[in-house]
Order: C-alpha cells, then sequence, then structure tokens
C-alpha cells in the first residue's frame, strides 16, 4: 500500500514538472505552431487587362502593374496580413525577375500596412521557371495554325512565365536542395493517359490527339512541380508545390483532363517508395521523397474529389497513406453555396475545393482554416469580386513544431 501512494505521489510530481517545464519553455500553455498556407493570388494579366489584348502580349505586364499601387494587389496583401502565414505558396504569381516582381510585392505592399494591418516581412522567396506560355513549334490544339503561344504552348499561357509559382516564408528556404520537375517528359511517366483524337459522334479513333514529334519534347508538368525543404527550427519539411493544368478548355479527347490528372499523380509517385524509380527532376536526379520525410503539399490542383476531369484524380493525395486530409473549412463557404453539401470546404468563389494544404501524417495539425470572411466580419468585402482580391480563398493549416 505504501509502495502505491509512493508511486502515485511521484508520477504526480512527474506530472507537474513536465507540464511546468513546458509552460516555462514555451511561455504559454498552448504549443507553439507554424502557419502554412497556399493562396492562389490571380495575379497574371487577365486579372488586369482585356481579353482581347492578351494574344498580343509578349511578356507579362505584372512589373508594371505592381509599380500602380494597384487595387486588387493591395488586397491579396491585405488577405496574407491578416491570416499571416509564415510560410505560404502563391499561385498564378508570373514567373519575373525577382528584382521586379516578388521584391517589388515584398517592398511595397506586405511590408506596408494595408487598410490599417500590421506590416509583414518574408525574408525568403523561392521561384523558378514554368511551362505556362513557353512556346512549343506544334499545333497542339489541333485547330490548323501552330502559334507558338495561347494553347500552342507547352501549357496554355500567352507569354512565357504567365501563371507562375513563389514561395515566401519567414523560415529559411534551403534552395540549394529544391528539386524541380518543369522538363519531366509526359511520355517517361509509365501508364500515362493517353488522349485520341474523337470522330464526329464523339467517339475516340486509334489516333493520338499528340503526335509522337510534339510528345518527345511534352513536358508533364503545366507549371512545374517543386520541393523546396524549409528549416523550421530543428525540423525540415519539404514544401510540394504545384498547379496542375485545370481539366476542362478542351474537347472530347479529354486531353486537359487527363494531364491533370497524370500532373496529381506525379506526386502521388513521389511519396510512394517503389513507385518512384522513374521520375527525374530537372537535375537529372531520379527517386522521390524519402519514406521518413516530412512534407506538406500545397497549391491550386484544380481538383476536387469526385469532380475531377479524371475521376480519382485528387482523391490520390486525399487517400495517400502518407497524407492527412484535415479539411480546412469556413463559414463563408458554406453560406455562399447552401445548396451544396460540404460547400463549408470550397476554396474557390466557383464553389469547389480546389485548393489543398495536405501535410503528412507525422505532422501535428492543430488548426486550420479557409479565409473565406461573411458579411459584416472584416475583410468581406474583399470577397465580393476577383477584382478586389481573387476568385480562390487562402487555404491555412498550423503545425506544431
Amino acid at each position: 500500500m505504501g509502495f502505491m501512494r509512493f508511486s502515485i505521489y511521484s508520477t504526480f510530481v512527474l506530472f507537474m514538472v513536465t507540464s511546468f517545464s513546458a509552460l516555462a519553455g514555451s511561455g504559454k500553455g498552448e504549443p507553439e505552431t507554424v502557419r502554412i498556407a497556399t493562396f492562389n493570388v490571380s495575379m497574371d494579366a487577365s486579372n488586369y487587362l482585356a481579353e482581347e489584348t492578351l494574344p498580343t502580349l509578349e511578356r507579362s505586364p505584372l512589373p508594371d502593374v505592381l509599380q500602380d499601387n494597384n487595387e486588387q494587389i493591395r488586397g491579396i496583401a491585405e488577405i496574407l496580413q491578416r491570416v499571416r502565414p509564415d510560410v505560404v505558396l502563391l499561385n498564378e504569381f508570373d514567373y519575373v525577375d525577382k528584382a521586379v516582381g516578388i521584391d517589388v510585392f515584398r517592398s511595397d505592399y506586405l511590408e506596408v500596412s494595408q487598410n490599417g494591418q500590421a506590416a509583414i516581412e518574408y525574408p525568403y522567396a523561392y521561384t523558378a521557371p514554368v511551362n505556362t506560355g513557353v512556346p512549343s513549334p506544334f499545333d497542339l490544339n489541333r485547330d490548323g495554325k501552330a502559334t507558338g503561344s495561347g494553347d500552342d504552348a507547352w501549357a496554355f499561357g500567352w507569354y512565357p512565365g504567365q501563371y507562375g509559382m513563389v514561395i515566401l516564408s519567414k523560415y529559411p528556404l534551403m534552395a540549394d536542395d529544391a528539386r524541380t520537375f518543369q522538363h519531366f517528359l509526359w511520355k517517361d511517366m509509365p501508364g500515362r493517359h493517353i488522349p485520341y483524337v474523337h470522330n464526329a459522334d464523339k467517339q475516340p479513333t486509334s489516333e493520338p490527339w499528340f503526335f509522337d514529334e510534339a510528345m518527345a519534347q511534352f513536358p508533364l508538368s503545366s507549371k512545374s512541380h517543386w520541393d523546396v525543404p524549409v528549416k523550421i527550427d530543428d525540423r525540415v519539411i519539404h514544401l510540394l508545390a504545384a498547379h496542375p493544368v485545370p481539366p476542362v478548355f478542351d474537347g472530347p479527347e479529354n486531353r486537359n483532363g487527363m494531364r491533370n490528372y497524370d500532373e496529381i499523380r506525379l506526386f502521388a509517385d513521389y511519396l510512394t517508395p517503389g513507385h518512384d524509380n522513374y521520375l527525374y527532376d530537372d537535375n537529372g536526379v531520379r527517386g522521390g521523397l524519402s519514406d521518413d520525410a516530412s512534407f506538406v503539399i500545397l497549391g491550386d490542383m484544380n481538383a476536387q474529389a469526385g469532380a475531377g476531369g479524371i475521376d480519382g484524380a485528387i482523391e490520390q493525395l486525399l487517400e495517400h497513406p502518407r497524407v492527412n486530409d484535415v479539411k480546412p473549412q469556413s463559414q463563408g463557404g458554406k453560406l455562399h453555396s447552401p445548396d451544396i453539401d460540404g460547400s463549408q470546404f470550397h476554396t474557390a468563389a466557383w464553389r469547389k475545393r480546389v485548393d489543398y494544404a495536405l501535410p503528412s501524417g507525422d505532422l501535428v495539425v492543430k488548426n486550420a482554416g479557409v479565409f473565406w470572411p461573411i458579411n459584416g466580419e472584416p475583410g468581406a468585402d474583399m470577397m465580393k469580386k476577383r477584382k478586389a482580391s481573387s476568385d480562390h480563398r487562402l487555404v491555412w493549416i498550423d503545425i506544431v513544431k
């Protein structure tokens, strides 16, 4: 009996010491977290210029727009200042020289108070080339003209760098260890989808949509696929960033739907030892992510469960054994589409869940959400039109350090 009393007392003392040490070490009762987010900011030319002028563009207008103290870009900055992610992927931020692109966005927008919000600094930034708007010599859309741009580019875009990507971080980005898959060829994915020409009855023929000469050069990634490690205190987390092609804007051949599925599959295979042997990055290094690495998949995947261009596209990630889908949500999404089940998970004004922050199962997620304020809440006015911010919503997760 005496031994039992001693054991209970010892356990109580150990619990109190451990709890006190945790409180003393952190200065608060809650564990410290890092907020990681993804945000399609819609900062490409189609947001600023008339549609009929887009085919005449030879370069991104973003550097010029940034100089104009643009209202929409101020709105994007205000959202980032309100949510205050520590690490964030920006989709649809054109790939341009840092000095006239992301550096200006940081200094003139993020580091300046927007609508009374506290300024925010990101000392680290990563960006790299994308395939959108890069000219091809082929008539990829089969309209009888090889224009080199638009739908005949290696991925749809009117100029190189359109719909690019940027990662901003308060923590060091390990750029020297980053892997990119911009030039991985679609033909080199075993079991890939093959779009076929359809006849007048919309039935597939035996003729592939893309000629062999085109497929010999055709990159899988419509933008790029990135693996950028970030050093958060003593931990390394791999940021897996992408922005697959929308599975629309094609015909019965479903070439964009098939490409979307296979772009998502690239990351699913990247996470699966034994399925990753065929992959090679832009430096020729083969293979995927080690099975003990921590990661967060980020990006506008242009796919919703049960509603992809090819069935099961996003489920390749949502149901992957290494992925923990915590399903960030908002009241704003639910009120925006009360007629749709699950609309609290929507991330786009056009009533879909397409933007994802998917952590690996070893990471502890403390909280998660979609920034979609409702009427009467701060920031609600920016949700009402694309030119006030974006047609997408920022998605975030809080991970325990």
